[in-house]
């Protein structure tokens, strides 16, 4: 059996979704915003709602928008209570100036990337941020992130998951979809619509970018 079938079967049999390696990342944003104050935060895309219930301890109102009506109704069985709502529908034509946190993680490469970042600036209050974890489309740029993550990958689900599993989670079974744009073209697109974004490529084919409202 060759060395990419092993990684292959290994990573089958404990599988770990790429986007809590920067829970941290998000949630650090998330706290120094509603230090200044910000009470409302939106994750678009929210999934079964992990990163949402992490949210939702944080600000006093916490919002999921999910379009998959399946991932939405489990999302919202989580969740009791007025501090969070689940919405079933596509982001897009947002209230101007609703939310001082938007999260895309694993989220932005399924909509019209430019499209989504001006409706994400025109929902955001002053000093709010717009937080990414984000897929890109690999190029040759690339490779030293992915050679690493190719290695890593394995040995993180044996730490994280060292029980087999016969199926991934729930939360890795909504519906996906694989990135068209790469990289730079996604810097130099949200770099015209959010003057000043940060953006960096990490490992686990992910990048992260977070951007401030000016005040």
């Amino acid at each position: 059996m060759g060395f990419l079938a092993v990684l292959e079967r290994v990573n089958a049999a404990h599988p770990w979704s790429h986007n809590d390696a920067y829970a941290g990342f998000v949630l650090r944003h998330a706290r120094a915003v509603r230090r200044r104050g910000g009470d409302t935060a939106v994750d678009v895309g929210c999934g079964t709602g992990n990163l949402l219930s992490a949210l939702s301890k944080i600000f006093p109102t916490a919002i999921g928008i999910e379009p998959d009506a399946c991932t939405a109704a489990t999302a919202a069985r989580r969740f009791t209570g007025d501090a969070v709502r689940i919405e079933s529908r596509s982001f897009g034509s947002e209230p101007r100036g609703a939310y001082d946190l938007i999260t895309f993680v694993a989220s932005l490469h399924h909509m019209p990337l430019r499209a989504a970042l001006q409706d994400a600036r025109a929902a955001l209050r002053p000093g709010g941020r717009v937080i990414i974890v984000g897929v890109a489309r690999e190029t040759s740029k690339d490779a030293l992130h992915s050679g690493a993550s190719l290695l890593l990958n394995p040995l993180v689900g044996l730490v994280r998951h060292p029980k087999r599993a016969t199926r991934p989670p729930a939360h890795m079974q909504a519906p996906a979809t694989t990135a068209t744009q790469s990289f730079d073209e996604i810097r130099a697109i949200a770099g015209d619509v959010l003057p000043g974004i940060r953006m960096r490529r990490r490992l686990f084919w992910r990048y992260t970018a977070s951007w401030e409202a000016p005040l």
